[in-house]
Order: C-alpha cells, then sequence, then structure tokens
C-alpha cells in the first residue's frame, strides 16, 4: 500500500469551496457559506485543514463556548466545541481524522478551553470509537438530535 503524507493547517477563505464539498460528501448536515466564514472569522485556530498534494482531504472546524462543565464540576467552564469534523472516505482510516483532532484541541488551549466536547450520531461506530480512543468519554445522549431524528451521544474530553 502507498504511503499516504498529508499536512494540518490553519483554513483560509480561499479553502472554502474545497472544504463545502468534504462536508457536502461526508456528512448529512451541511453549512452555509456564512457560517463557515463566520467561524473561521471568530475562531482562526479551531478551524483546520488537511490537505494532500495540494487538495484538501479533511477539516475541522470548532466555536468556543462558557456553560458549566461537562466533567460535575461546579462553575462555568470555556469549552470547545467541534461543530463539524470531515474526511474523504477514501482518505479515510489514515490517521487523517486523529491528527485533525489533536491539532484542534491544540488550538482550543490558546482561547483557554478547559475542555473540548462533541456530538456524534449513536450510529457512527467508526466515529465513537475514533473519540474515545482519543480519551473522550460518552457523557449523554442527545434524543432525536439530527434533523433525520437519530440521536447523539455528546463525547467529551478534559484538556490539559
Amino acid at each position: 500500500m502507498m504511503q499516504t503524507t498529508f499536512t494540518l493547517r490553519q483554513f483560509k477563505p480561499k479553502d472554502l469551496d474545497e472544504v463545502m464539498y468534504v462536508n457536502k460528501i461526508c456528512l448529512p448536515e451541511n453549512y452555509t457559506r456564512y457560517f463557515f466564514l463566520d467561524l473561521h472569522g471568530r475562531f482562526p485556530n479551531t478551524f483546520i485543514v488537511a490537505e494532500e498534494i495540494g487538495d484538501i482531504v479533511g477539516y475541522v472546524m470548532c466555536r468556543m463556548e462558557t456553560g458549566p462543565p461537562d466533567w460535575g464540576l461546579l462553575g462555568i467552564a470555556r469549552k470547545g466545541h467541534v461543530i463539524s469534523i470531515a474526511v474523504l472516505p477514501e482518505r479515510q482510516r489514515r490517521g487523517i481524522g486523529q491528527a485533525l483532532m489533536h491539532k484542534v484541541m491544540q488550538g482550543m488551549r490558546t482561547y483557554k478551553a478547559k475542555e473540548c466536547y462533541l456530538e456524534v450520531r449513536v450510529s457512527n461506530t467508526p466515529g465513537v470509537n475514533l473519540y474515545k480512543k482519543l480519551e473522550f468519554k460518552i457523557t449523554r445522549t442527545h434524543r432525536g438530535y439530527y434533523a433525520d431524528g437519530e440521536a447523539a451521544y455528546v463525547m467529551t474530553q478534559k484538556l490539559r
């Protein structure tokens, strides 16, 4: 099997069409151009793309939020919320998703986030397994979270 190499870098507005393509191919949840650009404008350190041979093959985008921590602590915590992560199907299972998550969690720390969380379809076994491998824990389930009625696990990790 051919060794694939990819690089990670911050999203740039010129990447938008390619990122939207990856989103459309991989996920039923699609976003407007404005939504992508707004997240990038507010949280550029947590909008990362994976590139192979000049093509974008994956991305992750997040926003920072403040709210009660998912870890049972009292008070308010700064949290990084993974809004969307996707890797083209033919590029999956090569470490790109894991690398994107590591990089985006580094970016969250620059915004003083103390934890990271995301929603993942309960039927998305590969996704759930990836996040467990990255030490995320299922902290709750949102019934009917997705537009098609499927539930989502909320998975959370403390940032160190």
